[in-house]
């Protein structure tokens, strides 16, 4: 359990890459992956999102229209193969059909037999070794077996009961898992400003789809673990016994694992992260089994920057202020009460009458969510 990948499971905006920054000064002992299921869920032959549906040439020019969900498992060995322990932040609605539509098995990620998944036989299929790339069967199974239909999903495979993902049971319980959340009233109105003028320019998302909330994949994938038993019933605590009982599941004391094995539960909720960042840090860090530093807060080394900036290109315009940071610390004054109503003045006043009411149904919408996951996060 201990050497795991770790796998951070989250939703956009949640502050995820700046909490990202602080592992990646491990990089004697972690390899971190930064959001590599992008690639196969907006560009590539086994895509779930219509982002990109009708611009065939955005996704040539990602660079990733060859990227299935195996070529990124594929990806994902190899880096697990130097002797560091993986490090995965990633957005989870990537491995889950937007709307709530029923989910099937990645065509790529078919008849999976071992490892992180990509050595053994899938589907017929051998790995062609070449990143990012798939064969030619690949891609026509990536499309319902028809290479002729323009949108790949629904694929027409088989289904697991239960898993809202489209990736095999088998290949989740190789990771270790835990969540990063942020109240939607921050992380909505943020996503949504990178989908119009001036800096739709520069991430080349030129629509809000209220479908990238995230939250309620967020929901889904959590409890499918917890159901499976890859995560809990124990909860993450710092330094001690954690007696909560939450939806019928009672936790015991503190520790990495719950019964069989499987990861405590692990959840981080940005504001509690941006109030005591190095408590915060130390207890996730106990939680998941990395050797907690002071330092690990503090980046600030042309070798630190270079190596961020590299990893967070392919996501331009979106991790600016990550990108810029030089370490990661308490917010000076606490988070300010807001009524809603003030909510709803600021951002009139930023958006617009119509920016403002796409942000308040989209939090509206997912704030129960928000507030189920809540009841798990880790208090320092």
């Amino acid at each position: 359990m201990p050497n795991k990948p770790i796998f951070v499971a989250t939703h956009p905006r949640a502050c995820s890459t700046a909490f990202e920054r602080v592992f990646m000064t491990r990089r004697e002992s972690l390899q971190c992956i930064h959001e590599p299921f992008g690639d196969a869920f907006y560009y590539g032959p086994e895509r779930l999102s219509v982002r990109y549906e009708a611009d065939e040439e955005a996704r040539k020019a990602s660079g990733f229209n060859q990227s299935t969900f195996k070529t990124v498992f594929d990806r994902i060995e190899r880096e697990s193969t130097d002797g560091k322990r993986v490090f995965i932040k990633d957005i989870i609605h990537y491995l889950v059909p937007p709307d709530g539509k029923p989910a099937s098995i990645a065509p790529s990620l078919l008849k999976v037999k071992r490892g992180i998944g990509t050595n053994g036989e899938t589907n017929g299929h051998q790995p062609n070794g070449h990143t990012n790339g798939v064969n030619g069967t690949a891609h026509d199974v990536a499309v319902n077996g028809d290479a002729s239909q323009k949108a790949p999903y629904p694929y027409g495979t088989e289904a697991e009961p239960g898993n809202p993902t489209v990736v095999p049971t088998e290949l989740l319980s190789q990771f270790h898992f835990t969540f990063l959340i942020r109240d939607p009233h921050y992380s909505i109105p943020s996503y949504y400003r990178c989908t119009i003028p001036p800096l739709d320019e520069v991430t080349g998302f030129y629509d809000f789809y209220p479908s990238e909330a995230g939250y309620d994949e967020v929901r889904r994938v959590f409890d499918y673990l917890r159901q499976i038993n890859l995560v809990g019933p124990r909860m993450a605590a710092a330094g001690v016994a954690a007696n909560v009982v939450s939806n019928g599941v009672a936790n015991g004391t503190n520790g990495h694992h719950g019964k069989k094995g499987n990861a405590e539960i692990c959840v981080v909720d940005a504001d509690d992260l941006l109030d005591s960042p190095a408590a915060m840090i130390e207890a996730y860090c106990k939680s998941v089994g990395i050797p907690y530093q002071p330092e690990m807060l503090t980046w600030d080394t042309e070798e630190d920057h270079a190596f961020a900036r590299a990893a967070f290109e392919k996501w331009k315009g979106f991790h600016n202020d990550a990108i810029e940071s030089k370490e990661l610390k308490a917010r000076c004054h606490t988070k300010a009460f807001k009524s809603e109503e003030e909510f709803d003045a600021e951002w009139r006043a930023k958006y617009g009458e119509k920016g403002a009411r796409i942000i308040r149904e989209t939090v509206d919408r997912n704030m129960a969510d928000y507030h189920y996951m809540k009841q798990f996060a880790l208090k320092v």
